[in-house]
């Protein structure tokens, strides 16, 4: 007998078989030979295989197939139904090795001998079988490497050593020891075949991506440009009026041209520039909840309104500044009392807060009237920022970062300490509207806002000079 386990392992038999072309025959005795040949598998209890060699294996033999269910071994018997059913559905094919099994219980059998019985595969350890069976894996996750062989070749390989075994040892069960290196030698040249379908769907197949690639790219990748470049067409960067002298025409050259407030923004007035509209800037992200169109309603009247909801496409996207008034507390505003209608007048005037999202036109004059920054914890906002660094920019005004109630602020905007002010509103409710649950917290939610940015303007001056 062979001592080569390769050529006793009933897979590889099984796989060789296949390979060649030339499926094993069940019969109902051990004879080297298909006189007993059935093709009833409750009443079969070996396999005869013909290549590489001639020889009969039991049908109740385990293999090294390792079921995930049972954490078993699967017989042969189990495999090779397996096999014969591959090509049918999961309901008939649990349906035929419910029939099987009912058949087997039904078989006589000795004393003390057990009931023998095929094992269900599940889906995945079928097509797992299948596919090494057929030749297209050289691996398989169910399946255990042989043990007690060195340097044997490749399972692909091996199928094919029927073409390289000596045919005059048909006729007795397994191969002279001899044949054994010879066999390993031989099948060492062979190639894995498969089939050429198989392969040209292999062919076909791509690598798809995980969620984060699919949503954000497999790599950051900074937008801001786009911004600057959108601004062309969106009118940000157009002539406005008062820009050119009278008479003369938009697009063409004038000799002089009359100075215009950049994007909105009041001229500098003479004194110090603490004395001017302090400025709010916005975040220009798409993901931010308080954005142009929604600012004046949260700020200025204390009610939430989603930055893209119907009531507010009157407040289209080229909106690019707007104002609020709003009288400062603790806060003594030159301007103001300069501009009041009486010295005796109690009343304080308002101050008037520019609001803006966009720093494309701003002068260097500007920056020393920013009191308050709105972020989203997304770093590319402050890009052309006069401060780019987030630490350094909430040094010169107060960060806000407005979420949803119930959610984590984000990691970098807790990175950025205590120089941002994290506030947080109800979610929106179609239903209910500016009446529904919750909403009477907006009040709440913007005097702490205004609050913050005070506080801020008082800690950094505003007002003392």
């Amino acid at each position: 007998m062979a001592t080569d386990p390769s050529l006793q392992d009933p897979l590889l038999a099984l796989r060789r078989s296949i390979a060649a072309g030339s499926l094993p025959t069940a019969t109902t005795s051990s004879d080297l030979s298909a006189e007993n040949a059935t093709d009833d598998l409750a009443k079969a209890t070996h396999l005869y295989f013909q290549h590489p060699l001639p020889q009969a294996i039991a049908l109740n033999m385990p293999t090294r197939f390792i079921s995930s269910s049972s954490e078993s071994p699967v017989d042969l018997r189990g495999i090779f139904f397996a096999y014969q059913k591959k090509d049918v559905a999961i309901p008939e094919y649990i349906t035929s090795v419910q029939e099987l099994n009912e058949a087997l219980a039904q078989k006589e059998r000795g004393e003390g001998v057990p009931e023998e019985k095929a094992q269900n595969l599940s889906f995945v350890e079928r097509l797992d079988l299948i596919t090494w069976l057929e030749g297209a894996s050289d691996e398989s996750e169910y399946i255990k490497p042989l043990e007690g062989v060195t340097g044997v070749p490749s399972s692909a390989a091996q199928a094919q050593a029927s073409a390289n075994v000596a045919s005059g040892a048909a006729g007795v069960a397994a191969a002279p020891s001899g044949a054994a290196p010879a066999a390993g030698a031989a099948a060492g040249k062979g190639g894995k075949v498969i089939d050429p379908r198989l392969q040209e769907i292999y062919d076909g197949e791509r690598k798809l991506g995980d969620r984060n690639s699919v949503l954000r790219g497999i790599k950051h990748t900074d937008f801001s440009h786009v911004r600057k470049i959108a601004e062309t067409f969106l009118g940000r960067n157009r002539s406005r009026t008062g820009q050119y002298p009278p008479g003369t025409k938009p697009g063409t050259k004038p000799h002089s041209l009359v100075p215009a407030p950049s994007a909105g923004l009041s001229q500098p007035r003479k004194g110090s520039s603490k004395t001017q509209d302090p400025i709010i800037l916005l975040s220009p992200s798409a993901s931010s909840l308080i954005r142009m169109s929604n600012v004046r309603s949260f700020l200025g009247d204390g009610v939430f309104v989603p930055p893209d909801h119907p009531t507010l496409a009157s407040l289209s996207a080229s909106t690019n500044i707007q104002y609020i008034h709003r009288p400062l507390t603790g806060i003594t505003d030159s301007t103001s009392s300069s501009r009041a209608v009486s010295s005796q007048s109690s009343s304080r005037k308002p101050t008037r807060f520019i609001l803006v999202d966009s720093t494309a036109n701003f002068k260097p004059d500007y920056w020393q009237r920013l009191v308050a920054v709105f972020t989203t914890g997304q770093t590319w906002q402050f890009k052309s920022y006069k401060w780019s660094s987030p630490p350094e920019l909430f040094k010169h005004a107060t960060g806000v970062y407005v979420g949803w109630r119930g959610e984590d602020v984000p990691r970098e905007v807790r990175g950025w300490g205590r120089g941002v002010r994290s506030f947080s509103v109800e979610r929106w409710d179609d239903k209910g509207g500016v009446q529904g649950t919750g909403r009477w917290r907006d009040r709440e939610v913007v005097e702490g806002i205004w609050t913050a940015i005070e506080e801020g303007m008082k800690l950094r001056g505003w007002g003392s000079k």
